[in-house]
């Protein structure tokens, strides 16, 4: 039996990277032997297990052949017979295909290192197109190594795997694995625009790809293009490190831009209620959970409101509290808020760029929203006495919510006003 480091941890520590993941090939052994040595085994598909201590994976030195389409349609061949080099030989990128013993020797038949030299990925053998989850790793790594390109030859062979139909095969639940990892890397937008350079977007992103190319007023988008926009606003979701939920939601905020007919443009008249209804499609492909629906969904229909929340009405902006639910939610609604800031500094480039400029919307929100949570609907019935049953309750603590938003603009705007609604009263 013989152990080795392998994959990631390898990789990451020739890149003086920290190392998150450590895996460990096992060769010249048996599912029996590993059992024997207190190794739990937790491999659906072939022979991992868990070392009995430290709980790192190993795996056994495998290989693997395709037949059958998708990314799972391999068989698994493990036996003692099986060489480190063989293991090695089915991985992805050079870059992944790096071992190391026990006594810190290197082990690269691929010329790995050179490659992180380079900085560049490469695919270790043809057996790559087999796989067309290997298209989304490669695009992770794009947005997390960012001074990396692709091999001229590499990006030839994720081409011809999505012409000839592979990665139609992905499903959604590894789509949402890959996309929801490559967002929270150090730069999201090469992740996006690797997809669509090779085509994979069309394929799997319809909706992001219609983006492309698609022209905005250059008064409000020096970078004129959707596209380009969308790509600067996720990168600043990622420059801002916030989670998940944000990035996910800058992502789609604008989709409904990709429907309006080219005879308007520039133009995108109603493109926030037409991509909200996109959005919803979307992630109920790709089956993602209920809150990071709901989060884009309201980012994209209501980002052109919180963006103008100096212009608005009072009854206008307490009508998006309530479509957001921002009184029960606040965390969530602070969230659409933290995605509009997104989508107000990702524009322009250089000179023009927005990326600096105030963003007053977040204090405008939280006073309001401060403002209409304090009003107490139960003091309101109570002071309506016998008059609450003849009474649309729900319209008249919508007035009442109104009336505290306009108290607290006039607040902002002049000072405290002189009289206050008698019928509000803090919680």
């Amino acid at each position: 039996m013989e152990i080795y480091s392998v994959g990631g941890g390898v990789r990451d520590m020739i890149m003086n990277r920290p190392i998150h993941d450590k895996d460990y090939v096992v060769v010249g052994s048996t599912v029996e032997e590993m059992l024997s040595l207190g190794f739990k085994p937790v491999g659906k598909d072939f022979p991992v297990f868990l070392h009995p201590e430290t709980k790192e994976e190993y795996a056994l030195a495998r290989t693997e052949r395709k037949v059958a389409p998708g990314y799972k349609g391999f068989t698994v061949h493990s036996d003692p017979t099986v060489t480190l080099e063989e293991d090695l030989g089915r991985r992805d990128l050079t870059i992944n295909a790096m071992a190391m013993d026990s006594d810190g020797n290197i082990i690269d038949p691929f010329g790995g290192q050179e490659d992180i030299k380079a900085k560049v990925f490469r695919h270790v053998s043809k057996a790559f197109r087999e796989d067309p989850v290997r298209i989304l790793r490669l695009a992770r790594f794009a947005a997390r190594y960012t001074d990396f390109t692709v091999a001229p030859e590499t990006m030839k062979l994720m081409q011809d795997m999505v012409e000839s139909g592979e990665v139609d095969s992905l499903v959604p639940e590894r789509i949402w694995k890959e996309l929801s990892t490559g967002l929270m890397e150090k730069k999201p937008s090469r992740m996006i625009d690797l997809l669509h350079d090779c085509g994979a977007l069309a394929r799997v992103f319809p909706e992001i790809e219609a983006l492309w190319d698609v022209p905005q007023p250059e008064k409000y988008h020096p970078e004129i293009y959707v596209d380009r926009h969308t790509m600067l606003a996720i990168d600043y979701a990622a420059k801002k490190n916030y989670p998940l939920p944000v990035r996910f939601a800058v992502l789609l905020h604008d989709l409904g831009k990709g429907t309006t007919p080219s005879n308007q443009w520039p133009h995108h008249r109603a493109h926030e209620e037409r991509g909200a209804v996109i959005v919803d499609k979307v992630c109920r492909r790709l089956h993602v959970s209920t809150f990071y629906r709901d989060v884009a969904v309201m980012t994209a229909r209501e980002h052109g409101f919180i963006r103008r929340s100096i212009e608005l009405p009072s009854k206008l902006s307490v009508m998006v509290l309530e479509r957001c639910d921002a009184f029960r939610r606040p965390e969530r609604f602070k969230i659409v808020v933290d995605a509009t800031e997104c989508d107000l500094r990702g524009r322009g480039y250089g000179e023009k760029s927005t990326e600096f400029i105030p963003f007053p919307q977040r204090e405008y929100w939280s006073t309001i929203l401060g403002a209409v949570r304090s009003v107490n609907a139960g003091a309101i019935i109570q002071s309506l006495g016998d008059e609450a049953d003849n009474i649309d309750l729900q319209r008249f603590l919508h007035d009442a919510r109104v009336d505290a938003a306009s108290d607290a603009v006039i607040e902002m705007r002049f000072g405290k006003p002189e009289k206050q609604n008698s019928y509000s009263a803090p919680t």
